[in-house]
């Protein structure tokens, strides 16, 4: 088996990326996961760039890797300027990384359209900044910036500046796809050409602009190259680098020839944290999760159309290619429209309901005819269990809805003053609560209000909070009149739960979202209490008339 070296530079390539800021204390959040993950060298930024990616070596020189080693990055010297004399590599042996990256021209477009020296002088540079660096001890891996755009154009220069590398005694060469228009099919030719052409371990660096930054990466391992080189959720400039996660669970679970993030152990007990290192790089840099992503989206496993729950359910090898316990991610059950009875089964918890086939079909029906209407219950777990009670007649509130009111007043007097207070009516038992709670908008003071009449009798509210709030416009071609869909998501510190709710009135969707989260919380936290109502309600636009 070969060991393929995980080489990530999320910290500097993927922090180039649209949107992607990392403070200096998320740097060395995320750097500490890498290495709990069996990253095997991570990539921390360019020290002469900016004065956060000097500090964060200053302090990462403080932390205790158990199996990565950190790399500084930077560039060939200047042209007309010793090595030993020139400012950058002065800041990269400053940040005493054992390893510095070293990234330089290798397309002779490049060397004389952009960079503006002779081919030879280009050479001389890199070859004199190897050798500087290595003098002083450190291990220097060689980036040949746009290889194969170079290779295509003039491949004898380009064997050039690698073989100017290895005369300065770099001991990685990463062909680098800069511009990301290469094939997999070419990444794997070129690379075995390579491959017979110099006696240094090779490694690979692709970018996404075609899409395939992944199935490049692998092309190259294919064909030799022993480090692959990437970012957490393939984040990075223009349209990102290659996705690490993905590459390293394609080596681990598709190639069995290769074995990747060991800790050193001889299993690849990093690759079950996938899951969790990718959403805590989403979070650490403030970016909104791709459901989709292969292995770890949230919609990886999920499963809606109704055949393909049904085949699940016999054996998960139908429409699974691998277990999503392996990369630490979960399968999910959808209901929808397009689900069918086997999906609803799925949902459901309650045995009673599960071998119920008239009732599955009730539900399935009521469930087809909200969607129709623009309700969706993907998202809105608590929502369908709560439909799933009506349906069975079994639903008991612990309280019903007399009335609400919400008042919004905005005052010239002091700029940008809006006032917001929300009354509820509501009946618990046999009483009446009318209370009144000002918010910061319309849901935030009537989810204020609700509280104030619920607390004296569920005092257990106190644990329970709003987590996220959206809402989406369902036929906007009614303009001011379409029907919104309003989604909220509620936890008590334990659980998370969505629900839902559909009107042409924005504050109605939100009453509707609003009281589903406050009926799942008590109705699977606390008994009823005396008096409570037990007929269900009948105007829930959630049960046909």
């Amino acid at each position: 088996m070969r060991t393929i070296e995980i080489y990530d530079t999320t910290l500097r390539d993927g922090s180039q990326g649209e949107g992607v800021n990392f403070s200096l204390e998320d740097k060395l959040a995320v750097a500490s996961r890498l290495d709990e993950a069996g990253v095997d060298y991570i990539e921390g930024g360019y020290p002469l760039s900016n004065p956060k990616d000097a500090q964060f070596f200053e302090r990462a020189s403080l932390i205790k890797f158990q199996t990565a080693q950190l790399c500084a990055f930077g560039m060939t010297r200047r042209r007309g300027v010793k090595a030993s004399q020139d400012p950058g590599m002065k800041a990269l042996l400053n940040s005493n990384t054992p390893i510095i990256t070293i990234v330089g021209k290798t397309s002779s477009f490049h060397v004389e359209t952009v960079l503006g020296v002779s081919l030879d002088e280009n050479l001389e540079m890199i070859s004199d900044t190897v050798t500087y660096l290595t003098s002083e001890s450190r291990n220097v891996f060689y980036d040949a910036e746009h290889f194969f755009d170079g290779w295509k154009l003039d491949a004898a220069y380009s064997l050039q500046t690698l073989r100017a590398a290895i005369k300065g005694g770099a001991t990685r060469l990463i062909l680098c796809d800069t511009n990301g228009g290469t094939l997999p099919t070419e990444i794997a030719s070129i690379v075995t050409e390579v491959c017979k052409s110099v006696d240094v371990p090779l490694g690979i660096h692709c970018h996404n602009d075609c899409d395939v930054a992944v199935a490049n990466t692998l092309s190259a391992i294919n064909a030799g190259c022993v480090q692959a080189q990437g970012t957490i959720n393939g984040i990075g400039e223009r349209c990102g680098n290659a996705d690490v996660i993905s590459v390293v669970a394609n080596l681990s679970l598709k190639l069995s020839e290769f074995k990747v993030l060991t800790h050193g152990h001889g299993t690849d007990s990093g690759i079950k944290h996938l899951t969790e290192l990718s959403r805590f790089v989403y979070e650490t840099a403030n970016m909104s999760y791709r459901p989709g992503q292969a292995f770890v989206g949230s919609s990886a496993f999920a499963h809606k159309g109704g055949m393909h729950v049904h085949a699940i359910a016999k054996s998960t090898k139908s429409y699974e290619h691998v277990s999503p316990e392996l990369v630490g991610n979960s399968r999910r059950v959808l209901v929808s429209e397009l689900s069918g009875r086997s999906n609803i089964a799925a949902m459901v918890s309650r045995p009673d309901v599960k071998n119920d086939r008239n009732l599955l079909d009730k539900v399935l029906q009521e469930v087809c005819r909200l969607e129709n209407e623009g309700w969706q219950f993907e998202a809105a777990d608590a929502s369908f269990d709560l439909l799933v009670d009506r349906c069975a007649g079994t639903y008991h509130p612990q309280f019903e809805k007399v009335s609400y009111n919400v008042d919004v007043e905005s005052s010239d007097s002091i700029q940008g003053t809006v006032r917001t207070e929300a009354t509820v009516k509501i009946l618990v038992g046999n009483t009446v609560r009318h209370e009144v709670a000002e918010g910061d908008g319309p849901v935030n003071a009537l989810d204020a209000a609700l509280r104030k009449a619920l607390a004296l009798i569920f005092p257990h509210l106190k644990t329970m909070h709003l987590l996220d709030y959206k809402v989406r416009v369902i036929n906007a071609q009614e303009g001011t009149a379409a029907r919104v869909r309003v989604s909220i998501q509620s936890t008590d510190g334990e659980r998370v739960w969505g629900t839902v709710g559909v009107s042409e009135n924005v504050i109605e969707a939100s009453w509707l979202a609003l009281a589903d989260s406050f009926h799942f919380f008590l109705a699977t936290n606390c008994e009823p209490p005396h008096g409570a109502p037990s007929h269900e309600v009948q105007h829930h636009p959630s049960v046909k008339s």
